[in-house]
């Protein structure tokens, strides 16, 4: 069992391994019987040097087929089909793209033909949608009624501009999702604690966010000029003006930068190192 250094809140994932992959997954997803679900750590894989040794990021210099077993090795943990995972291409913007069974392989085995995409969506069972972290924040949807699921990545930029807002804004046209129906979970990444950020950025989530959320969002940091910024906190809010309910909001208590030595962090390490990857499938 990985000694995971537990941020002070609720535990709402399980630490998994399967044919030696070790993965995290979410209780309440699990509850809801429809999805696959999983969050990679560094180990299991067979990527070398700075990627070592689950790199799932064909652009970080690793070998491309090391990282396509890596795919192979997490799809076969997870019980899904590698052939039909599709993965996102990250800028850090808010857009977000429905995946259809053409996109199965895209990112994976076969060519991207979109780009500018942090966010995507499907109800199609059995297409494993994927997104990419060394920090940020991965947002899970899952929509029971309807039979979908959204899957983003929100970095202290995705989350300003309102990555998961502009998620449930995608299901609701694209199925007719509800806030009152959903289960959402905020995933493995950067806690308060070490995400220290500038006034540049605090101005943003100021101007972004109502005044009554300030005091629960940042706090001086520990050098001039500087602030504690809380990410996981800023996408519950999100999520609470969409209408959901505390109950429906799972926020992780693992930090990606407290627990580098099994979670790729950027801000530990910088760009010399592999990527974590968030899978999301419904279940056919």
């Amino acid at each position: 069992m990985i000694p995971w250094n537990y941020k002070n809140r609720e535990a709402i994932l399980d630490t998994e391994e399967v044919g030696g992959v070790p993965y995290l997954s979410f209780r309440a997803l699990k509850k809801t019987g429809l999805v696959a679900d999983g969050f990679s750590t560094r180990l299991g894989g067979v990527s070398k040097g700075d990627c070592a040794a689950m790199n799932f990021s064909y652009t970080r210099g690793d070998d491309p087929s090391d990282v396509l077993e890596n795919f192979t090795r997490m799809a076969a943990a997870l019980g899904v089909e590698r052939d039909r995972m599709v993965v996102s291409w990250q800028t850090h913007t808010v857009h977000v793209r429905q995946m259809t069974e053409d996109d199965a392989g895209k990112g994976v085995i076969r060519p991207r033909e979109y780009r500018d995409i942090d966010g995507m969506i499907t109800d199609v069972p059995g297409l494993t949608l994927v997104t990419f972290y060394a920090d940020c924040v991965p947002l899970y949807v899952v929509d029971p009624v309807h039979r979908a699921i959204g899957l983003s990545h929100a970095g202290w930029r995705g989350t300003v501009k309102g990555m998961a807002r502009e998620t449930l804004k995608a299901m609701k046209e694209a199925f007719g999702t509800r806030p009152e129906d959903l289960t959402v979970c905020i995933g493995p990444s950067i806690c308060k604690d070490c995400f220290e950020v500038g006034e540049e950025v605090v101005e943003e989530f100021k101007n972004a966010f109502a005044p009554k959320w300030h005091d629960a969002l940042f706090e001086t940091g520990r050098a001039p000029g500087k602030y504690q910024l809380d990410l996981w906190k800023a996408n519950e809010i999100l999520f609470s003006e969409e209408g959901l309910k505390r109950e429906q909001i799972h926020t992780t208590n693992i930090c990606t930068m407290c627990n580098h030595e099994f979670l790729f962090s950027h801000r530990k390490v910088g760009a010399k190192r592999g990527t974590l990857a968030a899978f999301l499938c419904l279940r056919e």
